[in-house]
């Protein structure tokens, strides 16, 4: 028989929630000043060191994030040692040669920055927590289907947590840098010995923060009116293969980074 008693004391439950009234901006307005401050460095000062409570307070409000399921279907690894930092630095450096030699013309950021990020987090999680989201598990074509949004599911589960822990760094005075580019075979190959990651743990992201070692400036953002559609998707917004091609060939470099001439 189904276990139906509650994973908490719902009365504590309850009383754990605590929002302001509706319309109250105090908070809003302070939790916009974080956000709008959680800015993007790629190269951090040198010397400074994370104190371990601040590791222990940007991953509580990680694990406060929403999830599928409620699964919560993320692990994190603290990476302190210095000589881990810089083995993965080594592999994200390759990666960039590789992408220059492939003429993806992808203007890649510079990656040598990770070897010297004070803050350093590994993002994992395991896929079999897909298993805990609608699928039927009979391998059908339906099965499939099912499959493919429960890994959204979790994607966007972790990534929810990654955010809030980007904001709880931002919060505590932290440039940040979300690593992304780790999807690759060989990176998951690279990086899991490195850090005694089981096969079936994937590695999603990395999280740096620190001290910026150059002054950081705000990344242009579409305005409102862009982004906002009412009762509908507006189609003067919606973009035709050829405008999205020029786009990315035209304007991609330059909302990307500060200079076009700069790879930061």
């Amino acid at each position: 028989m189904t276990e139906t008693t509650p994973a908490v004391d719902l009365d504590e439950a309850e009383a754990e929630v605590d929002l302001p009234e509706i319309g109250d901006r105090t908070r809003y307005d302070a939790l916009m000043q974080v956000i709008r401050n959680r800015v993007t460095v790629r190269k951090f000062a040198p010397g400074f060191v994370v104190p371990e409570v601040h590791y222990d307070l940007i991953l509580e409000a990680a694990r406060h994030a929403p999830s599928g399921a409620n699964a919560q279907p993320w692990q994190f690894v603290v990476v302190r040692d210095g000589e881990v930092k810089q083995k993965i630095a080594d592999y994200f450096v390759a990666e960039q040669r590789f992408r220059a030699k492939a003429k993806m013309k992808f203007p890649t950021p510079d990656y040598r920055g990770l070897a010297t990020a004070p803050g350093f987090i590994v993002v994992c999680s395991d896929m079999r927590w897909v298993n805990a989201f609608p699928v039927l598990r009979d391998g059908s074509d339906l099965d499939r289907m099912y499959r493919e949004n429960a890994e959204r599911i979790l994607l966007q589960s972790v990534a929810a947590a990654t955010m809030s822990a980007h904001l709880a760094a931002a919060a505590l005075g932290y440039n940040v840098w979300w690593v992304t580019a780790i999807g690759q075979e060989q990176a998951q190959t690279d990086m899991r010995p490195l850090l005694g990651i089981p096969d079936e743990i994937s590695v999603l992201d990395i999280f740096l923060f620190g001290p910026p070692a150059a002054k950081p400036y705000k990344r242009w953002r579409r305005p409102l009116e862009e982004i906002r559609h009412v009762d509908g998707y507006d189609p003067q917004f919606f973009m035709s293969d050829e405008e999205l091609d020029d786009w990315i060939k035209t304007r991609r470099h330059r909302v990307m980074f500060k200079d076009a001439s700069k790879i930061d």
